[in-house]
């Protein structure tokens, strides 16, 4: 068995693969029988991946459908080569970040509540620092398609909010985990990180004026007690204000070394009371009405006593589809029950943590194909 580059003549649209993608460093980017669905993706795996050439075997004939976990699996992985790359001058950004900014807006629009549900149960797909950008720029996507902004704009926003953190990429790891609070210095270096991170973009030949922006001021409020520049309202541009509540949002619901993340719905409510005056109201509204008071992938207890997933949105803010996966007896259903949680019985108790539900599930047992790995 040898090792190979897939050669471009074996990939097109629409065709599964026939065999496991790897990157170079042997993790999966893509399972065999994932559907190719975009030049983007062919763009993508020729440029970063690896078969096992194992000619004395046929192909076997494969029919999963796209699914949006393994397309931001592949935007994971390939952002964990990319970055660096940008950050070390080996790369020209926008060849190699627009095939991973289009891939993730396809994931995205192929099924948004499963791209949600991936910030909350996909945490270890890799490195903190790539992956919370990547959940970051679904966030992001999500709330620009709601503006109706351009298309051309949205791209450029996905790949600020991908590359908002290149400029402190070096050290991202060392604050993940650190325990005690940032000195002097290091607190410098993180408000410096918006303008070194453009001028790397620069200097990787980047010159879209809007992706350039979005980085540098993506730190800023509203209020002017942002940084670097200290700017307020309408001078901080709108794809920068998306990527701030974006970041927030993520960052608040994901596992760090030294902290459990909040409950989806504690970070909502807190990102309105505590940072209210550096938010720009109708945006961190539109965030509340996107994600829902219950975000998908929402651990939940329900009135009857039944405990589930939110795993999509409803109708309002309030009342989101459940399944639950646990009875009212405490017994694990052997097959989960869709929830309308308008109907009294089936209304939300209490949000629960992952340690409390206590529940082990494949994605694609609450959100069918477009979830499988």
């Amino acid at each position: 068995m040898k090792i190979r580059r897939i050669y471009a003549g074996e990939l097109a649209v629409g065709l599964a693969l026939p065999w496991d993608v790897h990157g170079e460093t042997g993790s999966l980017l893509a399972r065999m029988g994932h559907v190719i669905s975009s030049e983007a993706q062919i763009e993508l795996l020729l440029a970063r991946g690896v078969i096992a050439d194992m000619r004395e075997e046929a192909p076997r004939a494969a029919t999963e459908a796209p699914s949006s976990l393994r397309m931001l699996n592949l935007v994971t992985a390939g952002l964990a080569l990319v970055l660096p790359a940008i950050a070390a001058g080996q790369v020209v950004a926008q060849e190699q970040l627009t095939p991973l900014a289009q891939l993730l807006e396809e994931a995205v629009v192929l099924d948004a509540d499963v791209a949600l549900a991936c910030i909350l149960h996909n945490q270890g797909a890799g490195d903190f620092a790539v992956r919370h950008s990547v959940d970051t720029a679904v966030v992001t996507a999500l709330l620009a398609r709601a503006l109706k902004l351009d298309a051309a704009v949205v791209r450029s926003i996905v790949l600020a909010a991908l590359s908002m953190n290149v400029g402190m990429l070096e050290r991202h790891g060392d604050f993940q985990h650190k325990a005690g609070p940032l000195d002097a210095d290091e607190r410098a270096y993180i408000r410096a990180h918006p303008q070194a991170g453009m001028a790397l973009l620069r200097a990787a030949g980047v010159t879209d004026a809007v992706w350039l922006q979005a980085v540098l001021q993506h730190h800023e409020n509203i209020d002017g007690s942002g940084y670097p520049l200290g700017i307020t309202g309408e001078e901080i541009g709108v794809g920068a204000r998306l990527i701030m509540l974006a970041d927030r949002y993520c960052a608040r619901v994901s596992a760090r070394s030294y902290r459990k993340p909040l409950l989806p719905n504690a970070a909502l409510r807190e990102m309105l009371s505590a940072d209210k005056a550096t938010l720009d109201a109708p945006l961190a509204s539109l965030l509340v009405r996107e994600l829902g008071i219950y975000p998908v992938g929402t651990f939940v207890k329900l009135l009857n006593g039944e405990i589930g997933v939110v795993t999509r949105k409803g109708l309002n803010a309030t009342t989101p589809h459940v399944q639950s996966l646990v009875g009212p007896r405490g017994a694990r259903l052997d097959v989960p029950l869709r929830r309308d949680t308008r109907v009294d019985l089936h209304a939300i108790r209490e949000v629960l943590s992952a340690e409390q539900a206590g529940l082990q599930f494949r994605p694609d047992q609450l959100w069918g194909r477009s979830a499988r790995l």
